[in-house]
C-alpha cells in the first residue's frame, strides 16, 4: 500500500498536497483499493464552498457509492475534468493523475493552519489503516 511521505491524510482516506493556488485533494491508495473499480466520479463544482470533514462529492465503484469528504475548508478552484471520461484514473494513479480537486483554503489563516495540522502524516495514516489491513 503506497503512502507518500510528503502528503497529509484525513481519517476518511483523503490526501492533501500543497499546490499552486491551494491544496490538491484525492483519495488514498487504500481507499481506491477498498472501493474496487471506479466507474464514475461526481466532481465538486468550481466555486463551491466546502467545509472540513463534510461531503464534497461522490465516487461510484462496482461495489458502492461513497462520499468524498473535504479534508480542509475553502473554495474549490479546480477540478480534474479528466475523471469525467476516465474515472479509472483514481484506481490507476490515486496520487497522480487520479486527483479530484484543488481547494483554496479559507481566508482565516489560523483555521487553515489548524485544519492542515489536524491531518495525519504518513506514519499516522499507516497506523490508522494497519487496523483494517
Amino acid at each position: 500500500m503506497e503512502i507518500p511521505a510528503e502528503l497529509r491524510y484525513s481519517s476518511d482516506h483523503e490526501w492533501v498536497r500543497p499546490a499552486e493556488g491551494g491544496a490538491q485533494v484525492g483519495i488514498t491508495d487504500f481507499a481506491q483499493d477498498a472501493l474496487g473499480d471506479v466507474v464514475y466520479v461526481e466532481l465538486p463544482e468550481i466555486g463551491a464552498q466546502v467545509a472540513a470533514d463534510e461531503p464534497m462529492c461522490e465516487i461510484e465503484s462496482t461495489k458502492s457509492v461513497s462520499d468524498i469528504f473535504a479534508p480542509i475548508s475553502g473554495e474549490v478552484v479546480e477540478v480534474n475534468v479528466a475523471l469525467e471520461d476516465e474515472p479509472q484514473l483514481v484506481n490507476e494513479s490515486p496520487y497522480g493523475d487520479g486527483w479530484i480537486c484543488v481547494i483554496a483554503p479559507t481566508d482565516d489563516a489560523a483555521q487553515a493552519s489548524a485544519e492542515m495540522e489536524a491531518l495525519l502524516d504518513a506514519d499516522g495514516y499507516a497506523a490508522l489503516i494497519a487496523e483494517d489491513i
